[in-house]
């Protein structure tokens, strides 16, 4: 295959890209070239893409699992009036777990049960399970080796980040590190999820749950759009 020239190519990578229903890795992207292009030629096209989107309102961003064209934190409000639906809420307890695995993971259920104090529901593990934000990443070398969670890809891609490492810190301290006294949770976890270009990144509303323990009485708190 001929080398397109760097116009053709940003504008070969411009339409995959919005066309495409999920984050685009670079590998995929120089798939689009016949692996013409190297991985520092394509991060070059895509930093003059973002260049290229700078002031409008779509914006070029890195996730997780690739490349996306997502809605602006600005327009988004305006956006969601064509779309005037509940978002799915969660309980605390669904917010406090989610919470527990992204900054110590990988945790096992009981690791939970010791910072939270309360015995957390299965369906709690199942919801956070099958809404794709956690998953068993190997088991604890210990009495009934316990199964380790963590947090998958596309928890950051629904938050819109490209690494734990860019989780608000918690009290101060990297994730990862310290411990968790009472949770609070950084108010930012509790955004609205990163807008796509394609379609609504958030699946039809999932049951709000509650812990089988005493501190189950918590308000529901939404998590997205």
């Amino acid at each position: 295959m001929d080398v397109p020239s760097s116009q053709e190519a940003r504008r070969i990578l411009e339409a995959a890209l919005l066309c495409a229903h999920q984050p685009v890795s670079v590998r995929d992207m120089r798939v689009l070239f016949d692996d013409a292009l190297s991985t520092d030629a394509v991060l070059a096209l895509l930093a003059g893409l973002q260049a290229d989107w700078a002031d409008r309102g779509v914006e070029l961003v890195e996730v997780a699992s690739g490349w996306r064209f997502q809605t602006r934190g600005d327009v988004q409000a305006h956006l969601d009036r064509l779309h005037p639906e509940k978002p799915p809420k969660y309980s605390r307890a669904t917010l406090e777990t989610l919470a527990i695995i992204a900054y110590k993971q990988p945790v096992t259920r009981g690791d939970i049960e010791d910072i939270r104090g309360v015995t957390v529901s299965s369906h709690i593990i199942k919801q956070l399970e099958d809404r794709g934000w956690i998953e068993v990443i190997g088991h604890r070398e210990a009495p009934g080796r316990p199964a380790l969670f963590a947090t998958t890809r596309q928890f950051l891609d629904d938050l819109g980040l490209a690494s734990l490492a860019q989780l608000p810190t918690l009290d101060g301290l990297p994730v990862g590190q310290g411990e968790l006294p009472g949770l609070e949770l950084p108010d930012n976890l509790s955004v609205p999820l990163a807008g796509e270009v394609n379609e609504h990144p958030v699946d039809p509303a999932l049951p709000a749950d509650n812990d089988a323990a005493p501190d189950s009485g918590a308000q529901p708190a939404p998590l997205a759009p």
